[in-house]
């Protein structure tokens, strides 16, 4: 049963915030900036503590862009491509837009001050992949290695977003369709999945669940109450949102899977991981044994960073995030 201490710590309101398997690893190296750009590792550390200090959802914010990115066309930073008059970029899909802005300004500071330090040297999409590593362990969760070297895409197209992206109300069978086509077992999917101990989520990306004839009746009653009061205006207020993990949620830790199997997974999707019973046993070891969890958690993020990773022949080093270097798409 709850304690109304933790109900209290429950919410927050926040203001607007192809298949492609994974490329060889002998790609990547995790020295590639040592020669030219030797303070690549620091300038992106010292970057995102600041960043996170001053705004604490900054590190589930950009664990979620850098999944978004890969799992639409590779690790790319297709996904900071800005939308313009020739194009609509992934990132304005309907799918998309909730993704923070908090996460584009980390990988835009950082692009900044690393065209001062080495000009035209590091790509975005390394920053990205860098960037969500360190703030995931300033936050509390594994450390885990980065290969670096890769290049920017020259495509971001909003169509490509449907059926590439994991929704809040997908079954397990609809999210392993997803990440089988990734190259990710049942079991990675569910470690992946455990990046929802930190972060929100909109009132409308679970209000189904609360409202109507087709309530859930699985979710805890008082935390259903809760959340029913939070987003009772959602429709008019569509800023109004939740802790993924309503007990710890600003600390990367194993209070995802303790949750799920108290009734309180806000989403349908991370119900259903519980619900399932390919995906419960993973659930009950993570839930029981956090070392596991963080163990393949790392191995699983790993293997995410190289899905579609562009080489020199497909890709670039933008000088801005936000577009191609050409002009042209």
């Amino acid at each position: 049963m709850l304690t109304s201490w933790f109900l209290s710590v429950f919410f927050l309101v926040l203001a607007s915030v192809p298949s492609i398997l994974s490329a060889p690893a002998t790609s990547l190296t995790k020295d590639y900036y040592q020669k030219t750009c030797p303070d690549f590792s620091k300038i992106v550390r010292d970057t995102v503590t600041t960043k996170q200090a001053q705004q604490p959802t900054t590190a589930a914010g950009t664990l979620r862009v850098f999944f978004h990115d890969c799992f639409l066309e590779g690790c790319d930073a297709s996904v900071l491509v800005a939308t313009n008059s020739f194009n609509k970029a992934e990132r304005d899909d309907e799918l998309n837009e909730s993704l923070p802005g908090d996460a584009f300004d980390i990988v835009t500071r950082i692009k900044t001050a690393l065209e001062l330090s080495c000009p035209g040297v590091v790509s975005c999409a390394d920053i990205l992949a860098q960037s969500t590593r360190d703030l995931i362990t300033i936050v509390g969760g594994p450390f885990y290695e980065v290969k670096l070297g890769r290049k920017d895409g020259f495509e971001s197209k909003a169509h490509k977003v449907h059926g590439n992206i994991p929704i809040a109300n997908h079954t397990v069978h609809d999210m392993m369709s997803i990440f089988k086509k990734n190259g990710f077992s049942l079991k990675e999917m569910v470690a992946l999945s455990g990046g929802h101990t930190v972060g929100f989520a909109h009132c409308i990306e679970f209000s189904s669940r609360l409202f109507g004839p087709r309530a859930d009746p699985e979710l805890d009653s008082r935390y259903a109450d809760r959340l029913k009061d939070l987003c009772k205006d959602h429709m008019v207020n569509k800023s109004m949102a939740a802790f993924l993990d309503p007990i710890t949620p600003g600390k990367f830790d194993n209070m995802y899977f303790k949750n799920l199997k108290r009734g309180l997974g806000l989403l349908a999707s991370d119900h259903a991981l519980f619900k399932d019973n390919g995906t419960r046993p993973f659930v009950d070891l993570y839930a029981d044994n956090q070392t596991a969890f963080f163990e393949d958690f790392a191995r699983a993020m790993e293997k995410l960073g190289m899905v579609g990773v562009k080489g020199d022949k497909d890709g670039e080093v933008r000088r801005k995030c936000d577009h191609f270097n050409k002009l042209d798409v």
